[in-house]
C-alpha cells in the first residue's frame, strides 16, 4: 500500500497523517494503556466472528510486523478499534462510525468474492493489494470507490492510532524521552543559529506586529 518499496513504518504518519488524531482517539477510554495486554480477556463488543477475522487481517495489512516490532493485531489494535466503536456510539449518541466501518469491511468481502471469488481474509497477498491499492489513496479513487476510500482512511487512522498509543508501538517510536544520557552536549549549532537569527529579525506576535528582541 506504499507507494515505493522501503518506506518505513514510521513514515506512515506523514503519508497518512494521522497524528493529530491520535490524542483524539485515545482519549476518554484506558484502552490506550492496557489494549495489547488483555486480548485472551476480552469480549468483543462490535465485530462477528466473520468480521473480526477480516478486521485483524487489515489491520496487518495496515502496520505489518518488521524488524523493530510486532504487527497490529500483536499490539491489540483490533481490540482497540471494537472498544473505541462501542465507546463513540454510547457518547455520540448514534452508530455512524460503527456502520461506516462495517460497511466498509462488508465491502471488502464483497469485492474480494466478486474478483476472486473467496472472502478478503481469505484472499492472496496480492489479492488483498489489489483491492486496497484502489481505497488507499482518496484522490486517486475511482468514483464508485470514493465512499470506500473514506472508510479506508478512517480505518487507517484508528489502526495507527491504537498501534502507537500501545506499548508496542510507543517502543517502535524513535522517542528518546526520560532516557539517560553519558553527556548533554547542548543545542545542535545549526538549530541554535536559526535561533539567532529569528531573535534578531524580531518575530510576529499574536496581533501580527513584529516585536525586537531585546
Amino acid at each position: 500500500m506504499t507507494e515505493k518499496p522501503g518506506v518505513s513504518r514510521r513514515d506512515l504518519f506523514q503519508i497518512m497523517g494521522s497524528v493529530p488524531a491520535l490524542a483524539a482517539a485515545t482519549a476518554g477510554t484506558g484502552l490506550a494503556q492496557t489494549h495489547a495486554t488483555h486480548e485472551a480477556a476480552y469480549q468483543r463488543k462490535t465485530f462477528d466472528d466473520h468480521d473480526w477475522h477480516t478486521v485483524r487481517v487489515l489491520c496487518d495489512l495496515i502496520v505489518p510486523a518488521d524488524e523493530r516490532s510486532g504487527s497490529a493485531t500483536q499490539a491489540g489494535v483490533p481490540e482497540f478499534i471494537d472498544d473505541w466503536l462501542d465507546f463513540r456510539k454510547q457518547q455520540d449518541g448514534n452508530d455512524d462510525l460503527q456502520a461506516q466501518i462495517l460497511g466498509g469491511v462488508a465491502w471488502l468481502d464483497h469485492e474480494s468474492s466478486r474478483l476472486f471469488q473467496k472472502p478478503f481474509a481469505g484472499a492472496g497477498p496480492d489479492q488483498q493489494k489489489r483491492i486496497v491499492d484502489r481505497i488507499a489513496w482518496p484522490e486517486r479513487a475511482a468514483p464508485d470507490d470514493r465512499r470506500w476510500a473514506a472508510f479506508f482512511t478512517r480505518f487507517r487512522d484508528l489502526t495507527l492510532n491504537g498501534f502507537y498509543s500501545s506499548k508496542t508501538g510507543i517502543a517502535d517510536l524513535p522517542y528518546l524521552g526520560n532516557t539517560a544520557v553519558a553527556e548533554w552536549k547542548g543545542c545542535d549549532p545549526s538549530v541554535w543559529a536559526k535561533l539567532e537569527e529569528r531573535m534578531k529579525k524580531g518575530y510576529q506576535g499574536l496581533g501580527g506586529e513584529v516585536k525586537p528582541w531585546t
